[in-house]
């Protein structure tokens, strides 16, 4: 079984951190999400939320080619599995910034 390039690259992130794959993917959705925030100058916190989906649907497409080519099959379940860690603080933090500015609206009419 032949490794692609893609996770060669993230075994040797596992190696070189110490953390697990599922940890990871929390770090990096955190990570872009926030330099996405911080990095704007309108603070749009759903099109940060944006962008890690689809960087995290993008990294489950070659996880489905590797495991294609690896396993005969998607292993879809890990791929959601993955997606969902990767977005869950950021989903969390938009859900909450939603509900901030909605409470403004209805407190100040």
């Amino acid at each position: 079984m032949d490794i692609s390039t893609a996770q060669s690259i993230k075994l040797a992130i596992v190696s070189a951190t110490g953390l697990s794959k599922d940890a990871l993917h929390i770090y990096l959705g955190m990570a872009v999400y926030l330099t996405l925030i911080v990095g704007t100058r309108r603070f749009r916190p759903y099109l940060g939320w944006l962008v890690v989906f689809i960087i995290a649907c993008a990294g489950e497409w070659v996880d489905r080619r590797d495991d294609i080519g690896s396993f005969g099959y998607w292993r879809w379940q890990a791929s959601a599995h993955d997606v969902l860690n990767t977005l869950f603080w950021p989903t969390v933090l938009t859900l909450l910034w939603l509900l901030k500015c909605r409470s403004k609206v209805s407190v100040h009419p």
